[in-house]
């Protein structure tokens, strides 16, 4: 299909939201785990509460034949909506598992639906510079989700209450030892906002293409056989790991190494690091015009492991600023693994992608173990299963070989 903008800034949009509503997991695990009193080991059931929805994403990729885009988004939404709801309403351990598997749910089939969307809306070749950019867009709703979360939660601990409409109102809803929980009464509003734009736009049905469908049970039998769609699918897993690895532990490490203040420090320090994030998109953006994504993807992956080290091993004064700068390094690692991935076959494309939005668990599965291994061996060693994922990462740039390259600008010929 032709290149249809409207689609694009929509699936930009929708990046945003689920944004949004999975990255403020890092800066209130703390919070969680006060209130609640948990141990690292039961906290990292949290987020592997989230990201285990994932495991949707292959019967997602089937309803995206069933159904309408437009129709699954609305679904995703309401999910959403649901999830956010039943926790603002009962906050209690018990119902935040739950509550955060629905809305896991929403934001799985949200991707299903999405990336093959922004890959045949924005045109193949383009596919990695808009996936970089959905990520810039993506950095940007995580370093604004800290930002509101201390916000509402600053506002709502002040005496008197600031005459504000949307304070005085979660004020008379929210536990007044549990300020944070307002932020979920907050995403339960943007959930339905966003059923409501998606409701009253006037999109065009997108035909996919058949290399974009999803596909029979026989056909991810067949992908599954392949050596690349495995290595690729475990890119993902260890991708995800990685990236909620870092922004779900980092805010703990701070507090329990070097005696920073979480509801402050700890979460200036997880803003920082998707707004870092944000700004390695904009050179990821610059660089992949210019030089083959795997290139980009070494150097990234090299320093990234380097940041890892000083925020791991470093005095305070150091932890506290490579932490966030891990974010910059894991920027591009996303756009590229998915753009690689699919451009390293001809077609099921759509098949595929739900194969890869299904090791998203790989944000269930990591930081779990790190958590459970904390109690044992302390959170500092381990967290040094990052540097196991972050080198299979830094592998892909090497063995990767896709039959579409992204396309870059050759200035010695354009000179010419």
């Amino acid at each position: 299909m032709k290149r249809n903008h409207i689609i694009v800034a929509l699936i930009f949009l929708i990046f945003f939201v689920i944004s949004l509503l999975t990255n403020i997991l890092g800066p209130i695990i703390p919070e969680f785990i006060a209130s609640f009193k948990l141990s690292n080991s039961m906290a990292g059931f949290l987020p592997f509460a989230f990201f285990f929805a994932y495991i949707v994403s292959i019967p997602a990729g089937v309803l995206a034949e069933k159904f309408s885009a437009k129709t699954l988004m609305v679904w995703a939404f309401g999910l959403a909506t649901a999830g956010a709801f039943w926790f603002a309403f009962i906050p209690t351990y018990s119902t935040a598992l739950p509550s955060l598997f629905t809305i896991g749910i929403g934001m799985a089939v949200l991707q299903v639906v999405i990336n093959p969307l922004l890959r045949s809306a924005g045109g193949e070749e383009h596919f990695a510079f808009n996936s970089v950019f959905a990520q810039l867009i993506f950095g940007l709703a995580s370093f604004l989700s800290p930002q509101l979360y201390s916000y509402l939660v600053t506002e709502l601990q002040k005496n008197p209450l600031p005459d504000n409409s949307l304070i005085q109102t979660l004020s008379g809803i929210v536990p007044a030892n549990q300020p944070w929980v307002s932020i979920y009464w907050v995403f339960c509003l943007i959930a339905i906002l966003m059923v409501g734009v998606i409701l009253i736009s006037k999109l065009p049905r997108i035909e996919l293409q058949e290399d974009e469908k999803a596909e029979k049970a026989s056909v991810y039998s067949m992908l599954l056989r392949k050596r690349v769609v495995i290595l690729f699918i475990i890119g993902i897993f260890v991708y995800v790991g990685t990236e909620q690895g870092i922004a779900n532990w980092m805010s703990r490490f701070l507090e329990q190494y070097h005696g920073f203040n979480p509801q402050t420090d700890g979460a200036d320090a997880v803003s920082s690091f998707w707004g870092l994030l944000t700004l390695g998109c904009l050179l990821g953006l610059v660089l992949l015009k210019f030089i083959d994504s795997r290139k980009v993807l070494i150097l990234f992956t090299s320093f990234a492991l380097i940041s890892l080290s000083y925020g791991l091993f470093g005095p305070a004064h150091y932890s506290i600023i490579a932490f966030p700068a891990c974010g910059f390094f894991l920027s591009v690692m996303w756009s590229v693994i998915f753009s690689l991935a699919l451009n390293s076959l001809k077609n099921h494309h759509g098949a595929f992608s739900g194969l890869l939005c299904t090791a998203i668990i790989g944000g269930a599965i990591v930081p779990w173990v790190i958590g459970g291994l904390s109690d044992l061996i302390g959170l500092r060693f381990s967290m040094m299963v990052l540097y196991l994922t972050l080198g299979y990462i830094l592998s892909i740039g090497f063995w990767a070989k896709p039959i579409v390259n992204n396309k870059t600008i050759n200035l010695k010929t354009q000179k010419d």
